[in-house]
């Protein structure tokens, strides 16, 4: 019997197989391609993850901008409402000590007015009295003491 090189080939091939089936090769291929996919979809897995939890913290800081953003206009308007209270107490204020001063000045003009009033009221009486004593005194030269008690009587009437 006489083989040629493909017999030879063939059986190398057969035996070569076998030899790789009973050291269970194939499964060991399929174990390391099982890992390997297992990697990847481990990778895949924490890769979404991470992803996810990126998206999280976008939307919170986004969250917290707008938050922020909010508050400081809460803090320009009341600020301008305090400024506008301040400007509204500062003029209150200014027209009340203006109608306090012209009212000081307006009682000070009639406490003057009446004193010079009084003042010309004492000196008609002034006046008046000695006027009424030169003409009583050259009408009477015989009664001094009725002239006294008469020009008394006239100071007392005209104040």
């Amino acid at each position: 019997m006489h083989f040629d090189a493909t017999f030879w080939a063939t059986v190398a091939l057969v035996l070569f197989l076998a030899l790789m089936v009973y050291l269970k090769v194939p499964g060991m291929l399929t174990k390391s391609l099982d890992e390997r996919a297992d990697r990847i979809r481990d990778e895949l897995e924490e890769a979404r993850r991470l992803r996810e939890e990126a998206q999280q913290l976008l939307a919170e800081y986004q969250r917290k901008r707008a938050e922020a953003e909010k508050e400081a206009g809460e803090i320009v308007a009341a600020a301008g409402r305090e400024a506008e209270a301040l400007r509204q107490d500062a003029k209150t204020r200014a027209d009340e000590y203006v109608a306090r001063r012209t009212t000081m000045a307006e009682q000070k003009i009639a406490q003057a007015e009446r004193e010079a009033v009084n003042a010309v009221r004492s000196s008609a009486v002034d006046i008046a009295v000695e006027a009424a004593r030169r003409v009583l005194a050259e009408q009477a030269d015989t009664a001094p003491s009725a002239f006294q008690a008469s020009l008394t009587e006239v100071k007392t009437k005209l104040n």
